[in-house]
């Protein structure tokens, strides 16, 4: 049984969509008092400028907005921000929300801005939000039972027009999770919940909720398209060998996945972890294997051959480049666009990443939002900004670095453009991308 509340949700969405509208339009500032400037330097693309609105921040992984306009900020090992904005566009006020280490990515609101949900590495809990007052009440915990592991963010999205279902993504916990093939493990998985109907110590993670899909080795970044389909963005495996020859320079491919409808969809398995995707095609040469195709690293989980992979795994729909390690993804406001930050590597030599990208998108003739590149394309998206040698970064850890660490990356209602966050561990700031 799908976890279906259609007329309630649709109301939810209308109601959103009204508040959303009256949100003041800003300026855009050239600076804002108090604010230094860029920790690490960034350079953009023709037709864009990037200031800096936010700094002295720590840990910045994931930006939403309430219907007020007020910018709420995930800080991860110290939990959630509020800021407001001045007539001028700069930040007037600054609170915080929500103290609690645990939380360290996943934040979303209700359609409706009066539910907040929040996650740690184990558990997920809600609360009820006043845009007017910026406080929040009546805790909840939603979602425990979620294991550890290498991958601790949980991130977490509210179903657009049926807003009693939460996604909820857990990664992998090693580079390889044999175990993870099987959904009850409940890792490198996204489930669907009914918040509705949590019970009062919450849901289980492994045994409550629907399997959207899963074999997403860290699917940390998903979002809708107008349509409702899910899309996200997949961080690949490290140190990779096959047949005795080191392919992990250019092989496995980070991914963007068409993760489909969530009233619909589910149980799709997209391969992990037997089966991943080419990004460099030298490797398998003879083998008929392009970029953005399946092949198969080890057999297993009825995995035998590069065609089982192709034929039995749900394959991306675009591909990037091996360890860009991308966080998060946006669309503009007619999905014409799609926005993915990349954290940066760790595991290559030159270093990649520490950028944002833009994705074209097209609407077909069925009304479905689609990248306009065909599926083996290393040319579907360009750098719109980004550190100015990429290949100079050095990552010592998940957020120390010489260069840019970008994270969340959010539309901001008050038209000033794409907002982008950096968890470097020296300074968590949040830069401000605008179209010229």
């Amino acid at each position: 049984m799908r976890l279906l509340r259609i007329a309630s949700g649709f109301t939810a969405l209308l109601s959103a969509s009204h508040v959303q509208a009256q949100v003041r339009q800003l300026p855009v500032p050239t600076s804002c008092t108090g604010v230094p400037a860029m920790r690490f330097p960034g350079t953009v693309a023709s037709g864009w400028s990037v200031m800096k609105i936010a700094g002295g921040l720590r840990g910045v992984r994931t930006v939403t907005w309430d219907p007020n306009g007020n910018m709420l900020v995930s800080e991860a090992g110290k939990g959630i921000s509020v800021h407001s904005f001045g007539d001028n566009g700069c930040i007037n006020s600054t609170a915080t929300l929500i103290s609690n280490v645990q939380l360290n990515h996943g934040l979303a609101l209700s359609p409706d801005g009066l539910t907040l949900y929040a996650s740690g590495e184990r558990s997920v809990w809600s609360w009820t939000y006043n845009p007017a007052t910026k406080t929040v009440s009546n805790q909840k915990t939603l979602i425990t039972g979620i294991d550890s592991g290498i991958h601790s963010t949980r991130n977490v999205m509210v179903v657009k027009s049926q807003p009693n279902l939460l996604l909820v993504q857990v990664g992998s916990n090693a580079n390889l999770d044999m175990q993870s093939a099987q959904p009850a493990t409940g890792r490198a998985i996204i489930k669907i919940f009914d918040v509705s109907a949590a019970p009062a110590a919450g849901y289980n993670y492994k045994t409550a909720g629907e399997v959207f899909a899963y074999g997403l080795r860290n699917e940390i970044g998903f979002v809708q398209d107008p349509a409702g389909i899910v899309w996200g963005v997949e961080n690949s495996g490290d140190d990779f060998r096959l047949n005795g020859q080191d392919i992990h320079i250019d092989n496995p491919a980070e991914k963007l996945n068409n993760l489909g409808d969530p009233l619909v969809d589910r149980n799709n398995w997209y391969g992990y972890p037997t089966c991943f995707s080419v990004w460099s095609p030298t490797p398998f040469s003879g083998q008929g294997l392009k970029t953005g195709s399946q092949f198969m690293l080890a057999a297993g989980n009825g995995i035998a051959s590069n065609a089982d992979c192709a034929s039995k795994t749900k394959a991306p729909r675009l591909t990037f480049q091996a360890h860009s390690a991308p966080i998060w993804n946006a669309f503009d406001a007619n999905a014409t666009n799609m926005y993915v930050t990349f954290h940066g590597s760790w595991d290559r030599q030159p270093p990649t990443g520490f950028k944002v990208v833009e994705i074209p998108f097209t609407r077909l003739e069925t009304g479905a939002y689609d990248p306009v590149a065909p599926a083996d394309s290393m040319t579907g998206y360009r750098d719109i900004f980004s550190a100015p040698n990429p290949a100079g970064c050095t990552a010592n850890g998940l957020t120390q670095s010489n260069c840019i660490r970008l994270t969340a990356a959010a539309w901001d209602p008050a038209g000033r453009g794409l907002f982008i966050g950096s968890d470097n561990a020296s300074e968590g700031e949040i830069y401000v991308l605008t179209k010229k």
